[in-house]
């Protein structure tokens, strides 16, 4: 699938599958940054993409970042909508006690790109019941 990808700086880099079956290709931050202990700073990227309609972009952390430096996104998975052009900026927070540097060029989350439903919400009186009914938050077990 083509993703065309506009720079909106000189130095912003495309993001990369950083292996032949990876499903999240890499973002880059394109300018440094400090995140203090416990804060969180939006990270630019310095793209805006245009993904194909009927597709949705996910930004999820990248695993090493959030279990090595305690970096991770900080609404957990960013969504982008397929008819968004703004720059892809990544909210990351720093869950550590330490500061943490983001130098540019800097892998910070990752990218999926996966297609999505879009399900017409209709008012009804009832719905069908099922065997687990309303039970949640644990109650299917551990």
């Amino acid at each position: 699938m083509k993703i065309n990808v506009k720079k909106l700086t000189r130095d912003a880099k495309l993001p990369v599958y950083g292996s032949a079956n990876a499903a999240g290709a890499d973002l880059f931050a394109c300018a440094a940054e400090a995140i203090p202990a416990g804060e969180t700073r939006f990270i630019h990227t310095g793209i805006a993409i245009e993904l194909p309609e009927g597709t949705v972009g996910l930004i999820y952390a990248r695993s090493g970042l959030a279990c090595k430096q305690d970096l991770a996104p900080a609404n957990k998975v960013g969504v982008v909508d397929c008819d968004y052009r703004g720059e892809i900026i990544v909210a990351l927070h720093n869950h550590g006690s330490a500061l943490r540097q983001i130098a540019a060029g800097d892998r910070i989350a990752q990218l999926v790109v996966m297609p999505y439903y879009a399900g017409e919400f209709c008012e009804v009186g009832e719905i069908t019941e099922t065997p687990r009914g309303a039970s949640g938050f644990g109650s299917t077990g551990k």
